[in-house]
């Protein structure tokens, strides 16, 4: 089973305790559909606008034996709020950098 990191927007925290992501990855469905169920070996916030500590967070669950890095969709859907990261793009393409081109990454959960 493919281990996952996940992380989240840190002002979605209060609002959502990450139980349908936690949900669709054990179950393989929606944006886990292609790997199948996976397990979550980490689940951590970006550390705040604009959202730096994401790519350290993206290493360090890497070392922890994460195969796969999962943006959740509050990041990049603005789920539940109904607005995403204004600096999503950006840190998607730090952490990309970070972690090569060899670890998956996955810009959404639900």
């Amino acid at each position: 089973m493919p281990k996952v990191g996940i992380i989240r927007c840190q002002q979605t925290e209060d609002l959502c305790p990450g139980n349908t992501d936690f949900k669709v990855a054990s179950e393989g469905k929606l944006a886990f559909a292609e790997s199948g169920p996976v397990e979550v070996i980490g689940f951590v916030s970006c550390g705040g606008c604009p959202g730096k500590k994401a790519v350290a967070r993206a290493k360090l669950m890497i070392e922890r034996d994460a195969e796969i890095i999962t943006f959740a969709s509050c990041m990049s859907k603005g789920n539940p709020i109904g607005f995403p990261c204004p600096h999503f793009e950006s840190i998607k393409g730090a952490v990309e950098k970070k972690v090569g081109p060899e670890v998956q990454l996955i810009t959404w959960t639900h």
